[in-house]
């Protein structure tokens, strides 16, 4: 991962546009899968239910595209994000809720250190999920504001990946232009059939 460049050093508009590109030119199915963006209903929706502000670049990622047509097995397009699928709005508020639901539980069952924090946070808003229901979200906690984990269900923790969305980005952008292999995650990308990214074991 490149965290050496803040996030101020990349506009979100200019690695957007660079990563969508890509995509038209080397797995245009997964462009297609792309659904138009989100409304200003639907986002104001969406922040009034989980109750509080969505990250600036969550939102803008959010208003170019409300989430990916869903897929129904792995061979279909869809999941160029480290083999996530990007949410839409309904998708993002019913994994925050789960999430919520999770930390509630646990502090009111007393095993909070277990939970809140570790797999679940009322603040972890997710933004692409999985076949297999692993979730990649946004940190909205004030000590960890823009930060992209990672979490897998069969892990005991969450996995922190960028300091932002943009950052997250722009390294995608360079691994798959590069098809070279993002630094610590152990995975590369590849362009299957001509059609759609896949992430494999670097």
């Amino acid at each position: 991962m490149n965290t050496s460049a803040p996030e101020a050093a990349y506009r979100f508009e200019d690695l957007w546009k660079r990563f969508d590109s890509w995509l038209i030119r080397h797995a245009h199915e997964d462009h297609d899968a792309l659904r138009p963006g989100a409304t200003g209903v639907e986002m104001s929706h969406l922040e009034g239910e989980i109750g509080f502000s969505l990250d600036g670049d969550l939102k803008a990622l959010l208003s170019k595209h409300n989430g990916v047509t869903p897929r129904r097995s792995s061979m279909r397009a869809g999941a160029f994000l480290l083999g996530y699928s990007l949410l839409d709005t309904d998708g993002i508020l019913e994994c925050q809720r789960h999430l919520a639901a999770m930390s509630r539980e646990a502090v009111e069952d007393g095993y909070e250190e277990d939970v809140v924090g570790s797999i679940a946070h009322e603040r972890w808003v997710p933004f692409a999920q999985s076949l297999t229901g692993d979730l990649l979200f946004v940190d909205h906690r004030r000590d960890h504001y823009g930060d992209i984990g990672e979490i897998s269900f069969g892990d005991p923790e969450y996995l922190w990946l960028w300091p932002g969305l943009r950052l997250m980005l722009h390294d995608l952008c360079d691994a798959v232009e590069g098809m070279s292999p993002l630094p610590t995650l152990g995975r590369r990308p590849s362009v299957h059939e001509g059609r759609m990214v896949e992430w494999v074991v670097a």
